[in-house]
């Protein structure tokens, strides 16, 4: 069951996607009005509550920023129901796919340092990723058919889910495969795991699909290899330090574990019920070897504030600089360009593209179903239905957590970013000729 879980975590909501975004358009000359003010609290508060009162939720937190003030912090109900332990400023909340953001940082001080460039091969500093073979289908006997990648992967593949590699377990022959690979034992290394991804067939042509799943996982090697340390060891130095983000890390020591949030599911019934600890903390309180750069990372809602914050400031927070300003223009914009139309679930997102290691709203949302949201805005989330997002706009950034699995099927997203933004409002057309 364990393994499972692991599985699941590491492609974040690929089965439970969210809808997205509301655009608020302003001019140069134009001073973007304050967002959180007093309205807003109230419709943040009655909000939050409400979900814990219905029964959806154990608990849930939210800290927001703006324009560099904190304006706005709660937490409501329990991280841990059944020991009645009360949701808090301090708690640890398990983020899966918000470790994401965290390696692609990692990743691209090492961009800045040019150490490599986004449209090298992957193989340059992985080989094993050469001349890669690429899935057609199954022949009668069911074994897999191959033919030759058209082009190689490239570390933008890598950032941007188009590198081709399998992500799942049902797909004929080649599922199979998957499978058997144990890609994310906890007690492998990130070399070992690219050693075993590369040894099958990649599941479509690099570079003509969005399919989220493993790459950033590869990533996370490939700043272990490039860098010539250990994954952790240079997270830690290079980003987590620096922006004094103590609290966020793989492993909770045993006198933390009692910050440490239970997981729960909501089931078809409605009843919610505890994840096992067992299968929902075990990997964060085992001490696992493996540090995939995907997801695995516990933080605190001020720790993730201070990394959402670096990137609102183009790479930068009291004092330490951990990005160049371009270099976070050039993550918080979409990489996808038209031709990729299979985009899996991303579209459910919203108009949305996708950048590094973030999804981009690239255009206001079409209609009031669509979370509210700024053109220019990035964001992301993670499977226990956890979300933050930056937005440059505004100067707001937002964390919200909350530990709830299937993905956000209660609209969790949509109410919190609405009672932010406030009711949707059509964009209005420009009428000056």
């Amino acid at each position: 069951m364990f393994k499972r879980l692991l599985i699941f975590t590491s492609l974040g909501c690929i089965l439970y996607a969210c809808t997205s975004p509301k655009a608020t358009e302003v001019s140069e000359e134009e001073t973007p009005k304050e967002i959180i003010d007093q309205v807003a609290i109230a419709r943040l508060d009655s909000t939050l509550q409400s979900f814990v009162e219905a029964g959806k939720i154990a608990g849930i937190s939210a800290l927001i920023y703006e324009k560099g003030e904190e304006k706005y912090f709660k937490a409501l109900g329990y991280s841990d129901r059944e020991d009645s332990i009360p949701m808090a400023r301090n708690t640890l909340a398990i983020i899966y796919s918000m470790t994401k953001p965290v390696t692609g940082a990692a990743l691209m001080t090492l961009y800045d340092e040019g150490k490599f460039q986004l449209d090298d091969p992957l193989s340059k500093y992985l080989p094993a990723f050469a001349n890669p073979q690429v899935y057609t289908g199954v022949d009668a006997e069911g074994n897999v058919l191959t033919e030759p990648a058209n082009r190689p992967i490239t570390i933008r593949d890598i950032t941007r889910h188009t590198a081709g590699f399998v992500n799942r377990g049902d797909i004929p022959g080649l599922g199979k495969m998957w499978n058997e690979l144990d890609i994310y034992n906890p007690e492998g290394s990130l070399a070992e795991m690219g050693k075993k991804l590369s040894s099958i067939p990649l599941w479509y042509q690099p570079g003509t699909q969005w399919e989220y799943g493993i790459s950033v996982d590869i990533q996370a090697l490939l700043v272990e290899t490039i860098a010539g340390k250990p994954y952790k060891e240079y997270l830690r130095e290079n980003v987590l330090a620096p922006l004094g983000m103590d609290e966020t890390r793989y492993y909770v020591p045993e006198t933390d574990i009692e910050r440490l949030t239970a997981l729960y599911h909501l089931g078809e019934d409605g009843v919610l019920n505890r994840v096992p600890d067992e299968q929902g903390r075990g990997f964060h309180i085992s001490d696992a070897s493996l540090t995939p750069g995907g997801w695995g990372l516990t933080s605190t809602l001020d720790d993730y504030t201070k990394l959402a914050q670096m990137y609102l400031n183009k790479g930068t927070l009291n004092g330490a600089t951990i990005l160049q300003p371009e270099t976070v223009t050039l993550m918080s914009t979409s990489h996808l360009p038209d031709s990729i139309t299979e985009r899996s679930w991303l579209p459910s997102k919203g108009q949305v593209g996708f950048g590094i290691d973030f999804a981009v709203r690239v255009a206001p949302p079409a209609n009031a179903e669509e979370n509210n949201g700024v053109v220019g805005e990035f964001f992301w989330d993670g499977a226990a239905s956890t979300l933050f997002w930056v937005d440059p706009v505004n100067e707001l950034t937002a964390v919200m957590f909350v530990q709830l699995f299937p993905y956000d099927q209660i609209g969790l997203h949509k109410g919190f970013r609405n009672a932010i933004y406030g009711p949707f409002e059509p964009v209005k057309e420009n009428t000056e000729m």
